[in-house]
């Protein structure tokens, strides 16, 4: 996949960037087209969706972006990316909210194929994050970002999908 290979030489890692948190619950929101997102990143085709976000004061396009799935397992980080958006204003059954876009750099099925669990979010310094949050778009804690990413990529780097296995 591009987008991995674009990830490990990320102009993110290591400047002190934020990072936020967005929560996918497949309960309340099916991803009906998560396979044919897939196909098309994999082919270096460009991926953006918007999602709600909490954070909507500080958030701004380029900040890193992870989406941990809730609510059912398997449980943890399935996706990354870039924030490509300035907040807007959105309005669904009669509510208003924030959302921003996603522009993803890593896509993966949870029910299909390994992601970065939740035991593994809840080990060493990163237990200090909540990572099941019940807002989407949530600050990452700034002294966690750079240990996040590392870890992503180390998980990636070891993924049938993309490692060298």
């Amino acid at each position: 996949m591009d987008g991995l290979s674009n990830n490990n030489n990320s102009p993110f890692r290591g400047l002190g960037g934020a990072a936020y948190l967005f929560g996918w619950n497949p309960q309340k929101f099916e991803w009906a087209d998560i396979d044919k997102d897939i196909a098309r990143l994999t082919t270096g085709q460009k991926v953006e969706d918007s999602w709600s976000v909490a954070s909507y004061k500080s958030i701004k396009p380029v900040d890193r972006a992870y989406v941990v799935r809730v609510g059912v397992e398997p449980k943890g980080i399935f996706a990354s990316g870039y924030v490509s958006s300035e907040p807007f204003l959105a309005s669904h059954k009669g509510r208003t909210y924030h959302r921003i876009n996603i522009e993803f750099d890593v896509l993966l099925n949870p029910d299909k194929e390994p992601i970065l669990n939740l035991n593994i979010l809840k080990t060493g310094a990163l237990a200090d994050q909540n990572w099941t949050p019940q807002a989407s778009g949530i600050s990452i804690r700034p002294q966690l970002v750079e240990e996040l990413e590392g870890v992503w990529l180390d998980f990636l780097g070891e993924h049938p999908k993309f490692g060298v296995m």
